[in-house]
């Protein structure tokens, strides 16, 4: 079965057979090698330098990565700005609803991109806000919002930016010299291959020093502070950290994020371009889309259940719309051991739909 959705993804066997590795006790030196492995990886898919930035990990999904931000970075008499067009935008008010943070929400509908306007239009009215909180790919709709006129924004106000990174980081570039951002919270089984169960935060060290400690099990100045002192305050999913380090070896062996980029640019348009031949319309046009994946108009007369269940009886997983959109949308992610057979394969099964 090869998984479509936007993760957990298809795992390559190299990836898989990691997971068979030795037993280990996460207080041993053995495990500690294999998180300063890791961390040291994904300071190093964007090459950053490690003295100004830190990868902090969690066990946990990439929620959890989102939320350790959130929590830590925004400071108690801080104030949240957070753009919201899809689920996940919505999530991350959630969260500051949750920890009490001073926040308010630039509300888009679902479908559209953010409105810079609007957002400087409110920054520009509170000079109270110290961050602002984005979804760099919303995989509501498969829109990749543009991290670099936002960016600019925030640097000439002074304001931090707060990236949730989950479904891009890895295959989408990412600006980390835009004095910025402040970090950005993904996870292992996205766009690196890697397995549930790992995620993490990329963060400038010196905001760390000024982090904020609202949470327990996600408080990520301890956690970076115990990891830096090769320790952990917890156990951790120690078989998704192998997933994870092996996967990054993968990466880097492959060509690292651009080459990533590239192969996954390549599936999404033939996937698009095939489907187009069908009739089967992009909800989002390909150049505000992710590369990672796109969402498209259920065919007419098809509702989701008809279409997922008929793909996955050929050896398919797609995904549905959100919310309101779960009667307009399906979703395609082409992240993961997928190849251009596969989407040749995936299209025939399309074709055969239709008769």
């Amino acid at each position: 079965m090869l998984l479509l959705n936007p993760g957990p993804v298809t795992l390559t066997e190299r990836v898989r057979r990691s997971l068979l590795q030795t037993d280990l006790c996460h207080r041993e030196s053995e495990f500690f090698d294999l998180q300063d492995e890791a961390r040291e990886r994904l300071v190093n898919v964007y090459g950053l330098d490690p003295a100004q930035w830190s990868a902090v990990l969690m066990t946990g999904s990439g929620t959890a990565a989102v939320e350790s931000m959130v929590a830590a970075l925004v400071p108690e008499h801080g104030k949240l700005l957070i753009v919201e067009n899809g689920v996940y935008g919505e999530r991350i008010a959630h969260i500051a609803a949750q920890y009490r943070i001073a926040h308010e929400v630039v509300k888009h509908e679902w479908m559209e991109a953010p409105d810079l306007a609007r957002i400087v239009a409110r920054l520009d009215a509170d000079r109270g806000f110290t961050h602002v909180a984005v979804i760099h790919h919303e995989t509501t709709t498969g829109r990749l919002n543009d991290l670099r006129t936002l960016g600019a924004v925030c640097r000439e106000r002074g304001v931090q930016l707060l990236v949730d990174g989950v479904s891009s980081f890895g295959a989408e570039a990412i600006d980390f010299n835009d004095g910025s951002i402040a970090a950005v919270a993904a996870t292992a089984n996205k766009c690196l291959h890697g397995v549930p169960g790992a995620a993490f935060v990329i963060v400038r060290r010196d905001t760390l020093a000024q982090a904020a400690s609202r949470t327990f099990y996600l408080d990520l100045s301890r956690l970076a502070r115990l990891q830096d002192q090769r320790n952990t305050p917890f156990t951790p999913s120690v078989h998704a950290y192998y997933a994870l380090v092996e996967a990054l070896r993968e990466l880097a062996d492959e060509g690292g994020w651009t080459a990533r980029h590239a192969r996954y640019a390549a599936l999404a348009e033939q996937a698009r371009a095939g489907l187009a031949a069908r009739g089967v319309a992009s909800a989002v046009a390909p150049e505000q889309s992710s590369v990672v994946l796109r969402a498209y108009r259920l065919p007419d007369g098809v509702s989701y259940p008809q279409l997922h269940d008929a793909l996955k009886a050929r050896g398919f997983v797609i995904y549905a719309g959100q919310g309101g959109l779960s009667a307009e949308l399906f979703r395609i992610s082409t992240m993961g051991d997928i190849h251009a057979a596969d989407v040749d394969r995936l299209l025939q099964g399309f074709s055969e739909l239709s008769r």
